[in-house]
């Protein structure tokens, strides 16, 4: 499409990388097909190109209103728009860039702006948010139905096993679940030992920056990215073989490092190899000799949920499933798999009645074919799911784990 930018914005690295991604779109309208807003409130401000021509007209100079930032306050960033599109337009970045700008043309009403401090002060710290999971687990018997459901049940981690071999690889410990789900890593630490692969945690790295570039804090989110860069550097000039990502939300922000401090003298070298050192849990135990693992799951009946931080982010599609069935598990049809299950990070905090509907649909879904057990690839994904589902859910690497032998 053709655009014209404010002369002071295109002067810029963002207004030249809006530029053009807005002009790779021909509005086609292929993406409203795959769009789980647009489905819900049939809406073409609700779709990607009604969003795209929303985030043109600001920034070729119409004033933004509250109902510019409704919209894209509503998008997902699922990136299913991304998958669909003919022309690779890179929706989800133009996304990120439209919504720092809005939030400095478009004052939010104080209680938004209080919401949203919050989750960016409380969600990135581990330490932070401990006290608060520990507390909503103590009040859990007196908590309402719905609410008591979101709280996650603790799970012991179990032990951190290390591999014979001289093989290291670092881990992404994360902020959530790290505190939530602590077994998934320890998990990943036990399948990787089995096959020769010693995870190493370093101690001063934690969220990806994913939460603070999503809430229009850009600036922010590449402070939590230079910091991981720090943390894990030392061990990459010692030899670490990948950086290994079991939350497929936090991978594909990490896989993006280069990217984002791409204008960083100081870190768009090192950005650059973190980015390409980047593996999903998936990706690392798929080129592994999986004979090692001597799984045998027997059949068990498992609904997997592909998370569109891996599906659309990542672009790994099928490789989760095929190391279940590898290892004898049963997967169950799961229909309209490629649409979001509503928690898209904080989006399920933010937008609790279009994140419910998108819920209610996805656990309905993955119920269907009757599973013992539905296994995802993010700890978003599981926590959101499991405040719904009628069956456990699980990480899918807990589940290979536990018929290891």
């Amino acid at each position: 499409m053709q655009t014209s930018l404010t002369a002071e914005f295109l002067a810029t690295p963002e207004g030249r990388e809006a530029d053009a991604i807005l002009r790779a779109c021909v509005h086609c309208g292929f993406c409203t097909a795959t769009c789980p807003t647009y489905q819900l409130l049939g809406d073409e401000l609700d779709g990607p190109r009604g969003r795209i021509y929303q985030l043109k007209l600001m920034l070729e100079g119409v004033p933004p209103t509250r109902t510019t930032q409704l919209h894209l306050d509503r998008c997902l960033t699922c990136r299913a728009c991304e998958t669909t599109c003919p022309s690779g337009v890179r929706y989800a970045r133009l996304a990120d860039l439209g919504r720092a700008e809005l939030e400095q043309r478009v004052p939010r009403p104080a209680g938004e702006r209080l919401t949203r401090w919050l989750l960016r002060t409380l969600v990135p710290y581990p330490g932070r948010l401990r006290p608060f999971i520990a507390l909503g687990r103590l009040a859990r018997p007196l908590l309402p139905t719905a609410l008591r459901r979101k709280v996650p049940a603790k799970r012991p981690a179990g032990p951190w096993l290390a591999a014979a071999r001289d093989r290291r690889m670092l881990v992404l410990e994360g902020c959530v679940q790290a505190v939530a789900t602590p077994a998934t890593n320890a998990a990943a630490a036990r399948v990787l030992a089995r096959l020769g692969v010693t995870l190493i945690r370093a101690d001063s790295a934690g969220c990806c920056g994913a939460v603070s570039t999503h809430l229009a804090a850009p600036a922010e989110g590449l402070d939590f990215m230079r910091r991981n860069i720090d943390a894990w550097w030392p061990h990459i000039e010692a030899g670490a073989e990948a950086i290994v990502v079991s939350a497929s939300g936090c991978g594909t922000m990490v896989k993006e490092y280069g990217e984002a401090l791409r204008n960083d003298p100081a870190y768009a070298a090192k950005a650059g190899r973190v980015a390409g050192l980047a593996r999903d849990i998936a990706e690392v135990v798929a080129q592994e000799d999986l004979g090692r693992l001597k799984a045998r799951a027997e059949g068990r009946k498992v609904a997997f949920h592909s998370p569109c931080s891996l599906q659309h982010g990542q672009r790994i599609r099928g490789v989760v499933e095929s190391i279940l069935r590898g290892a004898g598990f049963q997967l169950t049809p799961v229909p309209d798999a490629h649409l979001c299950c509503g928690s898209a990070g904080t989006y399920s905090l933010l937008q609790p009645e279009l994140s419910g509907e998108l819920l209610a649909n996805k656990v309905a879904a993955l119920q269907s074919g009757g599973p013992e057990v539905i296994a995802t690839a993010n700890i978003g994904c599981q926590l959101h799911i499991e405040s719904g589902a009628a069956v456990p859910v699980r990480h899918w690497i807990e589940l290979l784990d536990e018929v290891c032998s």
